[in-house]
């Protein structure tokens, strides 16, 4: 109760510096009621246009279609992340044509769409009926001040996923540590100088952000109506430097993720650990077809004398955008989406990640033994780690930003020029000045 109070204030004040923003930005309250241009009409026929990236939502989309002749959803795939999807999405929102009526928005980007004024409340839609549907964290990831701004899909709860039958070859126990993780990627090194228990990614900077999460870092918050950007807390550095020095002793490899030379690591036993989120087991059973049954998953490591904590890495939500037509429909389409159970087996199936919905996971097509990972039900790892994400975590509206400001340290300490613990540094300045340069007040935490 006293984390769940301290979340709501938390986005209540995060939502006084969003609005701050918009009066400075010259965007008023009043583009709030131009979301649409009516309501249906009985036995109207609709189309509306649905932007996303996730797997398996085509079906989901078929079965709506199938099942609504009058209210239609057409599917437009696009590409994920910041230089993709988003870019779109921003241009049409600008240009004040041609976005979506509903789009797929991650989390993190939420703040940044307020920002811009780019989402509909759907407060005035009966978005608030749909509250219980849905596990509250996640729910709370989109509310701000009491208005609903999208409809929470999916998270990432985190696991180690590593190859069980090396890890047995070379007397190895899942770590449960990050010590142990250590010391399990030194006996690797020493029983196969070809293998390594994972990669440090140095374009993947939301991944390290998941780490720092779980390390009990909050990089931010707002005071009143200042921002505070803590990045170069004394938990991220403490993980910058355990990767550093992981590094430095040449423990893990520092190859891109998602990547073809990544994958054909996993197929040949060269990476045989990830630490990952719920939604890898499709990446590795799709990616690594020939190691099924060799895999396992086993809790993220933890730091040393710390109460189990696990991490979130991802997560995404159904936003309704300015300019939809039918802006109830389309809050109806996003909530069936996201709870009705043959729509969620078939998001599962795509691998779309861990459902927002609540009691999801019973019954489910996550409910089952998983042959890939030696018949593991491999998701009451998950549903544990779900349970120990620290939810007092907020983002900004210049996550995108930041994350390419760390992407960037990390390929230069790569490179050899400077370390991890600096590129943590130079992300919390650059942030800083975004925050400042969107005309938002904001200090060093």
């Amino acid at each position: 109760m006293r984390r769940t109070r301290a979340l709501c204030r938390g986005r209540i004040a995060l939502l006084f510096g969003l609005v701050l923003a918009m009066v400075v930005a010259g965007c008023g309250s009043d583009s709030a009621d131009t979301a649409g241009e009516g309501a249906r009409k009985p036995g109207e026929k609709i189309t509306m246009t649905f932007w996303s990236w996730v797997p398996g939502v085509d079906k989901a989309v078929d079965l709506w279609n199938s099942k609504n002749p009058e209210v239609q959803v057409k599917l437009e795939k696009i590409p994920a992340g910041s230089s993709g999807g988003y870019a779109k999405m921003y241009s049409a929102l600008e240009a004040g044509t041609g976005a979506p009526d509903l789009a797929q928005v991650e989390y993190q980007e939420i703040p940044g769409f307020l920002l811009e004024d780019g989402l509909v409340d759907l407060t005035k839609y009966g978005a608030k009926d749909d509250a219980g549907k849905f596990v509250e964290w996640q729910w709370q990831q989109t509310v701000f001040n009491g208005g609903v701004y999208a409809i929470p899909q999916a998270s990432g709860p985190m696991g180690f996923f590593y190859r069980q039958d090396l890890f047995s070859r070379w007397g190895i126990q899942p770590p449960k540590t990050w010590n142990e993780f250590r010391q399990a990627a030194q006996t690797i090194r020493a029983k196969d100088p070809k293998a390594y228990i994972s990669t440090f990614p140095p374009g993947n900077s939301a991944w390290f952000t998941s780490l720092a999460w779980q390390a009990g870092a909050k990089w931010f918050g707002v005071e009143g109506d200042t921002w505070i950007v803590n990045i170069n807390s004394p938990e991220t550095r403490k993980v910058a430097e355990y990767w550093d020095a992981m590094v430095r002793d040449k423990l893990v490899k520092t190859d891109p993720d998602f990547q073809n030379g990544w994958y054909k690591d996993l197929q040949e036993g060269a990476i045989v650990g990830w630490v990952s989120a719920q939604w890898g087991d499709a990446i590795l059973a799709g990616n690594a077809p020939q190691t099924a049954g060799k895999w396992r998953v086993a809790p993220m490591p933890q730091w040393d004398g710390a109460e189990f904590a696990s991490a979130n890495w991802g997560g995404s939500s159904t936003a309704v955008l300015k300019g939809a037509k039918y802006p109830k429909e389309a809050k109806d389409f996003a909530v069936w989406l996201n709870t009705d159970p043959a729509s969620i087996d078939l998001l599962i199936q795509g691998g779309y990640g861990w459902p927002a919905a609540k009691d999801a996971l019973s019954g489910s097509a996550l409910d089952k033994p998983y042959d890939f990972f030696g018949g593991q039900k491999i998701n009451d790892v998950f549903a544990e780690a779900d349970k120990a994400i620290d939810q007092d975590w907020s983002w900004t509206p210049t996550t995108a930003a930041t994350y390419e400001h760390l992407n960037d340290g990390f390929q230069k300490a790569i490179a050899g020029q400077g370390t991890f613990v600096d590129a943590v540094e130079a992300a919390q300045a650059k942030t800083v000045a975004d925050l400042k340069a969107k005309g938002l007040k904001v200090k060093a935490g």
